[in-house]
Parts: structure tokens; C-alpha cells; sequence
């Protein structure tokens, strides 16, 4: 998952990426397919967990990435056709 932010700066107008480290609750649902709802619940549930350095809650790149590693389940190549 490799989520950039372009910005440019005021003075000398050029682009400079700045990757993006945390996601808010609509972000995640998005980059995980699912519903707000459903990120609220995998969270209360212990499976996802929040940032708490600050007011608003924010989720990881690296969280979402190891939630997914860890629940994503391989298909055998029988059920995969």
C-alpha cells in the first residue's frame, strides 16, 4: 500500500511527495474495502488499532498493512477458477 501525498511548497513552486503515514477511519475503510462501520467494530474487536497521539483517531500504513497479513487467508488454486 503505497499512499503519497503531493504537495509544493509556496517559495520555489516545485512538487515534493510526502508518503502518507496514517489514515483517518474513512481512509482505512477505503484502503481496506469495508464500511466505517465495519473498521469501528474490527477496532473495538482489538483487530485494528488506532493511533492515540493525537485528538483525532488515525490508523497506521503499517497497521493496516500487518491487519491485512495477518487475516488475509490464501485460496486454493481449486476454489481460486
Amino acid at each position: 500500500m503505497s499512499a503519497n501525498a503531493t504537495t509544493s511548497t509556496p517559495t520555489s513552486g516545485k512538487e515534493i511527495h510526502i508518503p502518507t503515514l496514517a489514515l483517518n477511519r474513512e481512509q482505512a475503510a477505503i484502503a481496506l474495502s469495508l464500511s466505517p462501520a465495519t473498521v469501528d467494530r474490527l477496532t473495538k474487536r482489538g483487530l485494528l488499532k488506532l493511533l492515540r497521539a493525537t485528538r483525532r483517531p488515525l490508523y497506521s500504513v503499517k497497521e493496516i498493512t500487518r491487519f491485512l497479513r495477518e487475516t488475509t487467508a490464501e485460496i486454493p488454486a481449486e476454489e481460486a477458477r
